[in-house]
């Protein structure tokens, strides 16, 4: 059975001001949480860990080290 696009997450590199897809995905996985985040609500990632996250609350979290 083949997969669609929206089945798997999304691989992506991130940047300063935004994000490349490298492989087409519907969704990244959050960081902390595991959740899936849509492409189109994807706000918050670390450019130096490559890492997305669903909150600004979760990306705080991870980068005190507690997550």
């Amino acid at each position: 059975m083949l997969m669609s696009s929206s089945d798997r997450p999304a691989v992506l590199h991130f940047d300063h001001n935004g994000f490349r897809v490298i492989s087409p995905g519907y969704h990244v996985i959050c960081a902390v949480s595991g959740e899936p985040i849509p492409l189109e609500l994807l706000r918050y990632w670390s450019v130096t860990r490559q890492e997305a996250y669903a909150s600004p609350e979760l990306a705080t979290k991870r980068l005190l080290g507690k997550g």
